[in-house]
């Protein structure tokens, strides 16, 4: 039902893309994500008075006594904006191919909160931890967590495995927050002012840059850009990758010629054909079996 609530859409929504002076702002996975809902919603973590849920997606006959890997989706949106719906497509598309999909809600930066882009990584590590930890309960195998993430989102997604530092108080930190592969869609990459993000990070930006702290031993990792994007600077993610495989790290970089920042979503091709580059690298990975 769900693939065919996706094909219906498609076929509506690209003609009046094709149409429309605003296609480049267009947004076609919106459509889509408004039809779909999530198995159910999990807390993860509460700080304060604020509960923070994992939105799962569970395959078809899910059961507690699988060990089904899990695609841990994280939406953009500059960290101070964004939702988890956004990234419920992904979520639900490797649902399908029997993983536990899931979207993160995660607190978004707010100055007058106190709420920092640092909070935003700790939020994304302590959901990777307690994933990793309710693996009975989820019917998941905590040693095949796979992170996506688009932009900020991806940038959440690799610090999870950079920055071993950035914990939240009081937090048991002998689980280890890191997944065992990696999906950056467009991420911001380079925090300097050469990247994206100085002015919202501070003066501590490098800890947060991941170009300034690539290390071995990391996840294996896929790299999704394009050499248009003047958000987030292609010439990021190319230093990226070559850090990563100067570090002896597993790391393929997909350039789209000219894509714009999000090139991704704002275009269902491209959108399928990510997916299904994806689907081979977790399957080289040995994350999923070949359909």
């Amino acid at each position: 039902m769900l693939r065919m609530i996706h094909v219906l859409l498609i076929c509506c929504v690209v003609p009046l893309l094709c149409s429309s002076s605003m296609a480049q702002k267009a947004r076609p996975l919106d459509p889509i994500a408004a039809e779909l809902e999530p198995t159910r919603l999990e807390v993860y973590k509460i700080v304060g008075e604020r509960s923070l849920h994992l939105h799962i997606f569970e395959p078809q006959g899910h059961q507690t006594s699988d060990r089904r890997p899990v695609f841990l989706t994280i939406h953009g949106g500059g960290w101070a904006g964004g939702k988890p719906r956004w990234f419920y497509p992904f979520a639900d598309r490797f649902a399908q191919v029997g993983m536990v999909g899931i979207s993160l809600e995660y607190r978004l930066l707010n100055k007058a909160q106190g709420i920092t882009v640092f909070d935003c990584v700790k939020d994304g590590r302590s959901a990777i931890r307690y994933i990793r930890r309710n693996a009975d309960k989820l019917g998941i195998d905590p040693n095949r967590i796979v992170v996506a993430g688009g932009s900020a989102g991806g940038h959440i997604s690799v610090a999870t495995a950079l920055f071993d530092d950035v914990n939240e108080a009081g937090e048991e930190t002998s689980v280890s927050a890191s997944p065992n592969a990696m999906v950056l869609y467009y991420p911001v990459i380079d925090t300097s002012e050469k990247g994206y993000g100085q002015k919202k990070i501070g003066d501590r930006w490098e800890e947060l840059s991941p170009v300034h702290n690539v290390r071995k031993g990391l996840p294996p990792t896929i790299l999704f850009h394009g050499t248009g994007d003047t958000v987030t600077p292609f010439e990021g993610a190319v230093e990226l990758h070559r850090q990563m495989k100067e570090a002896g790290n597993h790391c393929e970089l997909i350039r789209h010629e000219d894509g714009v920042h999000g090139y991704i979503i704002f275009d269902l091709k491209l959108y399928e054909q990510a997916i299904e580059r994806t689907k081979k690298f977790l399957v080289e990975q040995k994350m999923i079996q070949p359909e």
